[in-house]
């Protein structure tokens, strides 16, 4: 892997990673931009003690823009985007209306509650583009160029984590207009929180006390339940094991772990990096099945998903476990899963689909 890092014409980071050692990345971002001012901030809610980041900025980024005015598309002669470049394989930058920002303290406005903290909405947000290819989605790479994806998590995961004031590093991608998408451009992107988000603290919690419960680890115990019934376990490698989770959320949910437990991607060795991709495209590719009815080719109806690295916080993650997290909010065809009264005002979910019946499918529909 070659990795590139140039700069934008208002300053952010730009990083271009190749598999060619030899090529060039020298283009210049020719836009007249000014830096942008990131008015993000944190609240903590009172009453969960969950932290909130408030960045009303970002009501004025790019909504889906037609595709011949995507910014996540490479330069031509008279449209410039966010890459200088005529083409690249994987290209991450800083997010021009992020979430956190380095520079948000000097920025946000000075808020004060009687019960409850706030500061700044110091951190990074990344944007990551998985191929210059507008028309492709992640399932459509080949194994080189998602494992280059792989490294450039990876590279990011240990240079965000060392940043002042980060506390948790979060890869993710959303894909399909019914998440939330606005840019249709096959992309993700990377989180770095200053605080420890509250599904991770609840995850560090629950791993405490089965851990004083019972002397073992709460992710390898749960790992190896899953391997010896493997009534819902989806696809199993040499390195890598998915399955649907016994007490699953959404409709179609998939947890994918390595069979040996680490902290973060950085922690993979060279042979569980080597298998990963095959087993990612390949679980993508099942999910893009699910829903197709008869006579119907795949990309009749791609499926909506959201994909969730989950990794250790910088400190006080030393009982978690690397793992992705995907699942889609469809449930049938034409039928979304929409989170209303039950889930949205309790975060008590109700599940449409049996765990073991989504397994079966998704088994069902393998390459």
């Amino acid at each position: 892997m070659k990795k590139t890092v140039t700069k934008l014409a208002d300053g952010r980071e730009l990083i271009y990673f190749d598999t060619d050692g030899s090529v060039l990345r020298d283009s210049a971002d020719l836009r007249p931009l000014e830096p942008a001012a990131s008015l993000s901030e944190i609240r903590q809610d009172p009453v969960s003690g969950d932290w909130v980041t408030v960045a009303a900025h970002r009501q004025a980024r790019t909504y889906h823009p037609p595709a011949d005015e995507c910014p996540l598309c490479p330069s031509r002669d008279g449209r410039l985007s966010e890459i200088p470049a005529g083409d690249y394989q994987v290209a991450v930058f800083e997010n021009r209306f992020p979430s956190l920002a380095a520079d948000a303290a000097a920025h946000a406005a000075d808020h004060h509650h009687p019960v409850a903290e706030s500061a700044a909405g110091t951190g990074r947000c990344e944007v990551v583009c998985f191929t210059a290819d507008h028309a492709k989605s992640f399932a459509d790479l080949d194994e080189r160029h998602a494992r280059l994806v792989l490294d450039a998590w990876t590279d990011r995961t240990a240079e965000l984590s060392a940043l002042p004031g980060v506390r948790q590093v979060y890869c993710f991608e959303n894909r399909g207009a019914e998440i939330g998408v606005t840019l249709a451009h096959p992309h993700g992107q990377i989180y770095a929180f200053p605080f420890v988000t509250p599904r991770t603290a609840r995850a560090m919690a629950r791993a405490a006390d089965h851990r004083a419960r019972t002397g073992r680890n709460l992710f390898e115990d749960l790992l190896a339940a899953e391997r010896a019934d493997p009534v819902r376990v989806v696809l199993a490698g040499e390195h890598w094991t998915a399955f649907v989770p016994f007490a699953a959320r959404w409709p179609y949910e998939v947890h994918l772990h390595p069979n040996r437990r680490v902290p973060d991607l950085t922690g993979l060795t060279e042979a569980e990096r080597a298998e990963l991709p095959a087993v990612l495209l390949e679980l993508l590719r099942r999910f893009d099945r699910l829903f197709i009815e008869p006579g119907q080719n795949e990309q009749a109806q791609p499926t909506p998903y959201i994909a969730a690295w989950h990794q250790a916080p910088a400190l006080g993650g030393e009982e978690l476990a690397l793992h992705l997290e995907l699942f889609t909010i469809r449930r049938t065809v034409g039928k979304l899963k929409f989170l209303a009264g039950v889930e949205s005002g309790m975060d008590a979910f109700v599940n449409d689909v049996s765990p073991e019946t989504a397994a079966q499918r998704l088994r069902e529909v393998a390459s």
